[in-house]
């Protein structure tokens, strides 16, 4: 690394400056090296005066030299916006990282992007519809920007893996770090196959303000921003907002009023998110990028006919099995003899308070 990227890497790592106070200091003072050189006085006035203290003292040296040590290893990397592969898209945001840790396939970055975020604590149905349409999406041509966490971003990232556009993964700890530790194996899978970004220092853990700064990378990178399932105090709104603010498309899928974990869309769709129902919407709103695949595009609660009476009656909402035999007119044990015969193959699923939901 040159002794220019050398000085680029202390300054993006220096506590407190985050990328508007890069950005700013780059302006004024025209190169990190000559940042380096002024002194806090001519700093601080755009800084504050303690980080610009931070800066004098050099407090970054050892996370800079972890990070040059760590970018030695096979498959990582460090991407500044020096570098010709930093997306553009991203670039051209209010306040792109300067500095992000790179583990994987960085030709991803050069491909058409598309985000999909949604609640941690999504439904089954929720998950199947994220991972259906990241994996149809990834066979359009598209990379699959989610965030690693928990319910739809774990979905989509690996429906995304199993097709050829895969996917980036742009989490909010130090990239030596795996939060949530669940999804540990997943991480692994797409520091081999896709990419895996962070602009935060090695080490650094889960801290509640990381979040909204990763949200803002996603809706960067990404033509678009599609909500699977989200309540209405969900992260994935942020991204959400982010992207509509930098200009992206916004889309989100409906989802029955009865299920809170889709309060969030609906309040997207409200404010004139576009409605998603199929593959083919999301691709219309967005573009084509490549040939459709020959599987059939996923569908949001759109369904094949069924001849199971279960499932006829069932619709797609949370349902109790006193509520079936009721309608059936059969007793619980037989309606649950027919919903464990269902669920195990794999046509519904149970639900916390001793409720099931069907799946397809």
């Amino acid at each position: 690394m040159s002794q220019l990227n050398e000085n680029w890497l202390l300054l993006a790592l220096t506590p407190g400056i985050g990328p508007a106070g890069f950005l700013k200091l780059i302006a004024a003072f025209g190169s990190a090296s000559h940042v380096l050189a002024a002194s806090t006085a001519q700093t601080a006035p755009l800084i504050g005066q303690d980080i610009a203290q931070a800066l004098r003292e050099r407090r970054a040296e050892a996370d800079a030299k972890a990070a040059l040590a760590w970018a030695e290893q096979e498959n990582c990397s460090l991407l500044s916006l020096l570098d010709d592969d930093y997306p553009q898209a991203l670039a051209e945001t209010a306040a792109p990282p300067p500095l992000l840790f790179a583990r994987g396939q960085r030709a991803l970055l050069q491909r058409p992007m598309l985000a999909m975020v949604g609640s941690r604590s999504a439904t089954p149905p929720g998950k199947q519809i994220a991972e259906d349409f990241a994996r149809q999406l990834s066979a359009h041509g598209y990379t699959i920007v989610s965030g690693l966490a928990s319910g739809i971003d774990a979905a989509a990232h690996r429906g995304a893996l199993q097709e050829s556009g895969s996917t980036i993964a742009v989490i909010g700890t130090g990239i030596d770090r795996v939060y949530p530790a669940s999804n540990r194996e997943l991480a692994h899978q797409i520091g081999r196959s896709g990419l895996i970004l962070s602009e935060f220092p090695l080490g650094a853990g889960p801290v509640a303000g990381h979040f909204p700064r990763r949200n803002r990378i996603i809706a960067g990178l990404s033509r678009g921003c599609l909500v699977v399932e989200a309540n209405i105090n969900s992260g994935s709104l942020i991204t959400a907002r982010l992207a509509a603010e930098s200009g992206r498309e916004v889309m989100a899928v409906p989802g029955s009023i009865h299920n809170p974990q889709a309060r969030g869309c609906h309040r997207l769709l409200r404010d004139g998110a576009r409605l998603i129902e199929t593959v083919d919407d999301v691709l219309d709103e967005i573009g084509r990028v490549s040939s459709p695949p020959i599987t059939p595009a996923a569908t949001a609660g759109e369904n094949q006919p069924v001849d199971d009476p279960i499932l006829a009656i069932m619709g797609f909402d949370p349902v109790s099995s006193e509520a079936l035999a009721t309608q059936l007119g059969l007793t619980q044990g037989e309606v649950y003899a027919m919903l464990l015969e269902l669920e195990l193959a794999g046509k519904l699923t149970s639900l916390p308070g001793g409720r099931v939901q069907r799946l397809v």
